[in-house]
């Protein structure tokens, strides 16, 4: 949502950072809430199972409400100003992004919990988080080609934004995510119901204050939180950095990039699953905890090589290093805290798992939300102009339309821009899926070219508004004037030559196939619009790369003084084995009591 509101809609990277800050620390509220009611539920169906179902169902719901943002033309009646409509826009978004993360705390808290409670072996947990991992990983290798799914005209239109590409994806997504929920919540069961059923019910304040005062516990909460700190601050420039620095500025080039590694990422985790297991048995989970955190270092100064316009698909290599690294990280740290809960069960007696996994996953959350807002203000730093960006895209969008138009029209013709409603869902309908000779058919020469002519004026007019929002960037971006000029000139080279192009056109001295190859040229040309300043490209890199590098340090500092041994971990769960046992007795005893 940062992104493609930064890049698609226009929207200032700060305000976006501001009100990501906002569902996070909604979820301070919600997330400790959420871990404390699945604790304290008692049902047919478990404590977790219907918050599973619940929250699942509603996780499609939110994440494809948030994309569908009223257009400036829905809203023109009590919206006048653009400025209004961008205030608008960001408080729509501020508020799906909070139905979204409330959705997504109900769903996962209970699933983390009840990954925790299914074995009490050490090794096995890390094994039980290694196959969550697995099998997340191996769905996540689709979310890298949402960017390059949303660019696709099939999802987007004809001259549409990443916007409107995602706001069709998400139905798609929303189709696949419910019914996948309903398997869910009848598929999975709660081994640890039996002895949990009949524990007291808790207190929130007097669960959050026993959380918080676990020293293990604060311990382990650190080194996560640090150095997901590190690499949340940054998460979104390497987008940033593959638009705009390796493929310059070209969207939809970079987001075949990005969808191929996301698919590397996901693989290598598939396979960095198997040597986890191993690797944490053999060495312990705190030494296998610092050789990740090793691994994500190495990334990150490869990153200096491979970040390479020359060469752009080297990026999988640190992709691959910090695939590995960070599988390893927090898939331990997920079963760390089980550790943890095991350890509290022997002190207090009672099983918090919601209430642990909540406040460590807030920790995270928080981290990530305060990311937010640090992204924005980084991005600020580096001089990154959003607002060209979008008039980038939107003169592109243009150009676009009218190489599709060149291009029918030098096989059969052009065809005419529907009025009515219906004709207008034929048309949409007929580019998805139909012969768009078909309607080519119905118009004459002189029709196209008026068509065509009048697109032309658009496009012209859209430029004429790029180089007065070129000349306003003087002030803000007085560091990159040769850089604005140098746009500047560009964009009146396409001027002209649009201009040449329309005058060719009206007098039917152009070919088809002539205004084809014109209109492509005119297309590819528009794209170096959307290139950013060479300081901006560099205060990117330098900061992408060196901050988490800095945090890294720090979370492996933190991670030599972790208390909690191997050894100590065997101790607890013989410890708690022996007492379980008498209570599953006793348990029995009277339920058998009940039935005489």
């Amino acid at each position: 949502m940062g992104l493609i509101g930064n890049i698609g809609l226009g929207l200032s990277a700060l305000w976006l950072g501001v009100i990501m800050i906002l569902p996070r620390l909604w979820d301070a509220v919600s997330d400790p809430l959420m871990g404390y009611i699945s604790d304290n539920t008692r049902t047919r169906w478990g404590r977790r199972r219907p918050y599973v179902l619940i929250g699942g169902i509603l996780v499609a719901i939110s994440f494809t409400a948030m994309w569908w943002i009223p257009s400036a033309e829905a809203v023109e009646g009590f919206i006048k100003s653009e400025d209004s409509y961008k205030t608008f826009q960001l408080f729509f978004i501020l508020g799906g992004l909070l139905f979204f993360f409330t959705s997504c705390t109900i769903f996962e808290i209970p699933h983390g919990a009840l990954g925790m409670e299914m074995s009490t072996d050490p090794h096995e947990r890390t094994r039980l988080f290694s196959a969550k991992s697995f099998l997340g990983n191996l769905f996540a290798m689709g979310t890298p080609w949402l960017l390059f799914l949303a660019g696709l005209k099939f999802f987007r239109g004809t001259g549409g934004t990443l916007v409107d590409g995602m706001q069709w994806l998400s139905l798609g997504i929303a189709v696949i995510l419910i019914p996948l929920a309903i398997w869910w919540f009848f598929g999975t069961h709660e081994p640890g119901y039996k002895l949990t059923r009949n524990q007291k019910r808790s207190e929130f304040w007097k669960d959050m204050k026993q959380t918080a005062q676990n020293k293990t516990f604060v311990c382990l909460v650190l080194i996560i939180f640090t150095l997901a700190m590190g690499f949340n601050f940054v998460g979104l420039f390497s987008y940033y950095i593959s638009i705009y620095y390796l493929f310059g500025g070209d969207q939809l080039a970079a987001g075949k990039l990005l969808g191929i590694n996301g698919t590397v990422w996901a693989l290598t985790s598939l396979f960095a699953v198997v040597p986890l297991n191993y690797i944490s048995r053999r060495f312990g989970k705190k030494h296998t905890l610092l050789l990740a955190i090793a691994l994500m270092c190495a990334a990150q100064l490869s990153k200096i090589v491979c970040y390479d316009p020359e060469n752009p698909y080297l990026v999988v290599i640190p992709t691959m290093l910090l695939s590995v690294g960070m599988l390893m990280f927090f898939t331990l740290g997920s079963s760390m805290v089980g550790d943890i809960c095991d350890e509290d069960d022997l002190n207090t007696g009672t099983r918090s798992e919601g209430s642990y996994y909540s406040v460590f996953w807030w920790f995270i959350k928080m981290g990530t939300a305060f990311a937010s807002f640090v992204t924005g203000l980084l991005l600020t730093t580096t001089h990154f102009n959003e607002v060209q960006s979008q008039e980038a895209a939107k003169l592109y969008g243009g150009y676009e339309i009218i190489l599709k138009d060149a291009t029918i029209w030098a096989t059969e013709g052009m065809p005419p821009e529907p009025e009515t409603l219906k004709g207008k869902i034929e048309l949409s309908l007929n580019n998805m899926f139909g012969d768009e000779k078909d309607l080519a058919l119905r118009t004459t020469p002189e029709e196209r070219l008026t068509i065509f002519n009048d697109q032309m004026s658009k496009t012209q007019a859209q430029s004429e508004k790029f180089t007065t929002v070129l000349e306003n960037s003087y002030a803000e971006h007085v560091d990159d004037i040769a850089h604005l000029e140098h746009l500047k000139v560009t964009l009146a080279e396409i001027i002209e030559s649009s201009r040449q192009l329309q005058e060719r056109s009206a007098s039917l001295v152009l070919t088809p196939d002539a205004l084809k190859d014109a209109a492509d040229t005119l297309l590819h040309d528009a794209t170096a619009l959307a290139q950013q300043s060479p300081s901006t490209l560099f205060m990117l890199r330098v900061i992408e790369i060196g901050l988490p590098l800095i945090l890294c340090v720090f979370s492996i500092l933190l991670t030599l003084r972790y208390p909690l041994t191997e050894k100590r971990c065997y101790e607890i769960k013989d410890a708690l084995e022996a007492r379980n046992k008498e209570r599953l007795l006793a348990i029995n005893q009277t339920d058998n009591e009940s039935t005489l």
